[in-house]
């Protein structure tokens, strides 16, 4: 069988699309150290194309679910969920993350592989996380067939609140089923772990989680949230643009 072969794209800064060229080079590259998962390159380009709808910026709907889900992982037994897109597009700000939640980290894959799951810790060592601030998902825990059933009796297994960004559906629906409070980073408003999570951060993974770093620097205050509520605030957001006229006469500017 004849190979795929990846080659590397050089990319010019003024490049309208630099910054999202960008994140697909990462993936790519991060396919080649077995951290992503070519399925995670397709979820990927699903996820840029909500990311055209909601203008490719943080909200101020997403910036209330932020400071929404901070408060509770703050105030709750929180573990940060880990996949192998997440470890390649924001791993140091998903790190600092955890450093400032006191969280531990746990990998959790649909494709599992035992040297994905040595890369994608190698990558958070690098990123700065602790060897004892890794856990990896280990023991069936969950009612669902896929490998995703698995969590570490000490991570998401004990925990009250599972950050799960870049989500499985059928894991989400799980995690519920057994108790957990589920935040999750998602661009698609309509996806199943959108509407099954507790709190839905509707904007991308290299946005959210800087911010979330910033907002975790300081105590937030927990209040009423209405998932249902946020996501048609989200989907509202996306009608509008899509009825927006075309700007055909420029283009943002590069990152």
């Amino acid at each position: 069988m004849n190979k795929i072969a990846i080659l590397p794209m050089n990319v010019p800064k003024s490049h309208p699309r630099y910054a999202s060229l960008m994140q697909r080079e990462k993936l790519i590259e991060g396919v080649k150290k077995n951290i992503t998962a070519i399925a995670g390159l397709i979820a990927h380009g699903r996820g840029e194309a909500f990311d055209y709808l909601i203008g490719e910026r943080t909200t101020e709907n997403a910036k209330k679910a932020i400071r929404a889900a901070v408060a509770r992982m703050q105030s709750s037994k929180t573990v940060l969920s880990v996949n192998g897109n997440v470890a390649v597009l924001c791993p140091e700000e998903y790190v600092k993350l955890a450093h400032l939640l006191r969280a531990p980290l746990e990998i959790n894959l649909f494709y599992y592989r035992p040297e994905r799951i040595n890369a994608i810790r190698n990558a958070l060592l690098e990123a700065g996380a602790e060897e004892d601030e890794i856990l990896v998902s280990n023991k069936e825990y969950l009612d669902i067939e896929s490998n995703r059933k698995q969590a570490n009796p000490e991570g998401i297994a004990k925990a009250e609140t599972v950050l799960v960004p870049l989500e499985d559906g059928d894991r989400t629906e799980a995690l519920k089923r057994a108790g957990k409070f589920v935040i999750t980073i998602d661009l698609n408003p309509m996806s199943r772990t959108a509407r099954f999570a507790d709190i839905t951060i509707v904007d991308n993974v290299i946005r959210a989680v800087p911010l979330m770093v910033e907002y975790a620097k300081e105590r937030q205050e927990e209040a009423p949230f209405d998932n249902k509520e946020n996501l048609r605030e989200a989907m509202q957001i996306m009608k509008q643009n899509l009825e927006r006229e075309p700007d055909v006469t420029s283009h943002p500017a590069p990152s």
